[in-house]
């Protein structure tokens, strides 16, 4: 099986604190298939990367947590079996020997409306929110986001997040299958059903987790299933106002990193005022007996990224 890729320690100094990362395990019951860009999809095989992650995980013993990056399970996923699929892969999870932080993706979406999907992954919310943060260590916070908070999947359709995410995708994309990016040019070619975007109410308290975090002097790592970078990420894969919340972002210093899934084949960037941008590989993507997991080691002035097979390690090196 796969190993960390390549990355060396930091100088023998010891992190702050260590946690895994895996992204987009979109697991099912069912045969192996493809992308509509023509990318194998492993299906069954993808609870098996989940599986030796957190055994792995297990085997290191300062990890404190895990983050999933959402798309536990995929939407091609018979309906009738959605809920047992979804409880199969959080048992999996919960063999980790620690909390592990859950984010809402649109493939969790497909298979279960969020006020059945939301207490299986024990996200603490209110209103079927899926938003929160949490402080491991006093020098760091991490921001988990919705980025489905205003979505024609998952809300009831006459809730008015539906209806608002209705209005802006006719609006934006005028094609009759809103999956499709057709006639869509450049950076529009994200206005897809399969995305979506961060609320006005969420952007306001996001503003004041920042707000606070720099008071504290705390670093911040933001997660959200959906890319927040043009550099990291195709087009057709970042979350619908990723720059009204890179502006809320900019008016700070103290984000460092934004993480996220979502884009299967991953990637890196460093945005104009320094914030690293790494969207992570896909387990589903595996062939038979490979992996895509990692684990992140904190430091003052960095976030190293030791990955597994086909996540790519990455040196996240900031200004503190």
């Amino acid at each position: 099986m796969g190993s960390a890729n390549g990355l060396m320690g930091y100088r023998g100094k010891e992190p702050l604190l260590s946690f895994g990362v895996i992204s987009d395990v979109q697991y099912a019951d069912i045969p192996d298939g493809r992308s509509f860009l023509g990318v194998p999809r492993y299906y069954r095989h993808s609870i098996l990367v989940l599986q030796r992650a957190v055994e792995k995980w297990n085997n290191s013993p300062k990890l404190k947590f895990t983050v999933n990056f959402g798309d536990i399970v995929d939407g091609f996923c018979p309906k009738d079996q959605s809920l047992t699929s979804v409880e199969k892969v959080v048992r999996e999870f919960e063999i980790f020997n620690g909390p592990v932080y859950h984010m809402i993706g649109n493939h969790c979406l497909y298979n279960l409306p969020r006020d059945k999907l939301l207490p299986l992954l024990k996200i603490p919310t209110l209103d079927s929110r899926g938003y929160y943060d949490f402080s491991p260590v006093p020098e760091y916070r991490f921001v988990v986001l919705d980025g489905y908070d205003i979505s024609v999947i998952g809300w009831p359709q006459e809730h008015p997040n539906t209806i608002e995410a209705w209005k802006f995708l006719r609006e934006k994309n005028p094609n009759s299958d809103k999956n499709s990016p057709e006639n869509l040019i450049g950076l529009e070619r994200r206005f897809l059903m399969f995305n979506g975007a961060v609320g006005k109410e969420q952007l306001e308290w996001f503003d004041g987790v920042l707000q606070d975090a720099t008071k504290s002097k705390q670093k911040v790592v933001v997660c959200c299933h959906l890319p927040l970078d043009p550099g990291a990420s195709s087009k057709e894969a970042l979350l619908w106002n990723y720059d009204e919340v890179m502006d809320v972002v900019h008016r700070y210093n103290c984000v460092k990193i934004c993480l996220a899934g979502h884009d299967h084949k991953g990637g890196h960037s460093i945005d104009s005022h320094g914030v690293h941008h790494r969207v992570l590989e896909a387990a589903l993507e595996c062939p038979p007996g490979t992996d895509a997991f990692g684990q992140v080691d904190v430091f003052h002035d960095r976030l190293l990224l030791f990955g597994n097979d086909r996540m790519k390690s990455s040196e996240m090196i900031f200004n503190p």
